[in-house]
């Protein structure tokens, strides 16, 4: 059985443009936005200050974790966004790698630790999903935020209950986003 060749491989032009043109546009750079608005949010004093989150590298990768965490829940609410998904889970990932890289963790270590966070990200992602999903369900996002975004910290009731109110409101604010305007960034939120 003979391969076919597309005709565009076998163009010298085209071969060319490849080669020395211009490159492709990054499509995850048009999720930059939404990014910046998640890493936004996750530096609010109020996530310190009243909800007494530590202000450490640790606490800030946890906020803006969680945060992360409620935009993907809503974009799952449409099939159509779950590229967009991969995409916001890919910068993530590169901002993770960057951030580790800027704190001097050599290139061998780099990997690992990146799939680390990354599994832990997704445990994250579900035990916010699941607490999230039942209002009722107060004691579960309490146990998820004590576990994940507090660690060794041990926050006040009212801290907890001060970081847990604002996720859940922000949770609604962006359930009836379109998930295209919350994508392209275009939301405010």
């Amino acid at each position: 059985m003979r391969h076919r060749q597309n005709p565009e491989q076998l163009n010298p032009v085209s071969l060319l443009r490849r080669l020395f043109g211009p490159p492709e546009p990054d499509p995850r750079e048009a999720l930059r936005p939404l990014y910046n608005q998640i890493v936004a949010q996750a530096r609010q004093p109020h996530w310190y200050l009243e909800g007494a989150v530590p202000d450490t590298v640790n606490g800030r990768f946890e906020m803006v974790s969680a945060l992360l965490a409620l935009v993907l829940i809503r974009l799952e609410d449409e099939p159509a966004q779950a590229q967009a998904m991969a995409y916001l889970t890919e910068i993530f990932v590169d901002d993770m790698d960057a951030q580790l890289r800027e704190f001097g963790v050599g290139d061998m270590v780099v990997g690992k630790r990146i799939g680390k966070l990354l599994g832990a990200f997704g445990g994250r992602l579900g035990a916010y999903r699941e607490a999230l999903a039942d209002s009722a369900a107060a004691d579960m996002l309490a146990d998820a935020l004590r576990r994940n975004l507090y660690a060794d910290a041990t926050p006040s009731d009212a801290q907890l209950d001060h970081v847990a109110t604002e996720l859940r409101r922000l949770c609604a604010v962006l359930k009836p986003v379109q998930a295209a305007d919350l994508a392209s960034g275009a939301a405010k939120w």
